[in-house]
């Protein structure tokens, strides 16, 4: 008699973790909304190029949940593996799943200045980490490490700036019917931006924590909730943020925001979490960081390799599959 009973409560538990996903999906929608018409706004209104919002504004904020994630993880010595499973897995989401996603709404444009910079910078992430773990005595990014990686963020920081600056100076060409002008006032972009960023964090922790209960109520593994679910869970506002965007026809903040992402979550954020405490290489880090890297590769290949460049919609495609692909293996090896 125990049994239908506890099927009931289990049914019960699964479906109300299901119905808090839709809610949490729901808030996200509504934050990402929010945070592209504050973005679009503030740029319209000083002039800023919407790839440098991108890259700077809606980048940092929708990376709140890795940072706050991580800054947890760090302070916890039996949780330091989840610190770095949660950014790579966030970048590799971030790449495959998002751009991926992004491109089959709206194909992605680049900018010549993030072609030249940005995009590399991000895609050396990934291979500057593995030898910053490959090079430590203690198989660990060390405070050392995080060092190396907040220099190479103070540079990325200054070289955006001075891109503000240029980019200031030689406008971005607009549609003859294109809308320059603010939508809000200032005060209410901003608003946006702020409201929007707290819609997104509190979304993406929702769905996060019913996801998990439903993945270890599967028997799922710790190491693969850890690169899958809260991986994705943190990169949620990035993942709605971006899709918003495409439909918006905004494309340069959906890319801005991804490649941003990136930069911030490894040199930034991992680079505070291995000052705080060492942080030890997991089992499969190499062959994670060699999957994340080679995507970064692929951008730069697919905004190369067309006079227009963006990534088509086949090439969002091929994003997908090869996460999916990779995925697979992963669950198959956890």
């Amino acid at each position: 008699m125990d049994n239908p009973s506890s099927g009931e409560a289990w049914g019960g538990v699964f479906m109300m973790d299901f119905i808090l996903i839709v809610i949490g999906f729901v808030v996200l929608i509504v934050g990402a909304n929010w945070l592209v018409d504050g973005a679009v706004g503030v740029a319209r209104r000083f002039r800023i190029p919407n790839i440098v919002i991108g890259l700077t504004i809606v980048a940092f904020g929708t990376s709140a949940p890795e940072l706050v994630v991580n800054l947890v993880a760090a302070l916890s010595p039996d949780t330091t593996d989840i610190a770095l499973t949660n950014i790579i897995g966030s970048n590799m989401i971030n790449t495959y799943v998002i751009l991926g996603a992004t491109a089959l709404v709206y194909p992605i444009a680049s900018q010549a200045a993030s072609r030249r910079f940005d995009i590399p910078l991000a895609t050396a992430g990934p291979v500057l980490l593995m030898l910053l773990v490959w090079c430590s005595p203690h198989n660990r990014l060390s405070w050392v490490g995080g060092l190396v990686l907040l220099a190479v963020f103070g540079l990325f920081m200054y070289a955006t700036l001075r891109k503000v600056r240029t980019l200031r100076e030689v406008p971005e060409t607009e549609p003859a019917d294109a809308d320059t002008q603010p939508r809000h006032r200032t005060w209410i972009s901003i608003l946006l931006i702020v409201a929007g960023l707290a819609l997104l964090v509190v979304g993406g922790r929702v769905i996060v924590d019913s996801a998990t209960c439903i993945a270890e109520s599967w028997g799922i593994s710790q190491a693969v909730i850890g690169l899958t679910i809260v991986a994705l869970g943190t990169s949620l506002p990035e993942l709605a943020t971006s899709v918003v965007a495409a439909f918006k026809k905004n494309s340069d903040i959906a890319l801005g925001n991804v490649i941003g992402s990136n930069i911030f979550n490894v040199f930034f954020i991992l680079g505070i979490s291995s000052l705080i405490r060492p942080l030890p290489a997991y089992g499969n880090i190499m062959p994670d960081l060699a999957i994340t890297a080679l995507g970064g590769l692929l951008v730069c290949l697919f905004v190369s390799t067309n006079r227009q460049h963006e990534i088509k919609r086949w090439e969002g495609l091929l994003f997908l599959v090869l996460y999916g692909v990779y995925l697979g293996w992963m669950i198959g090896q956890g």
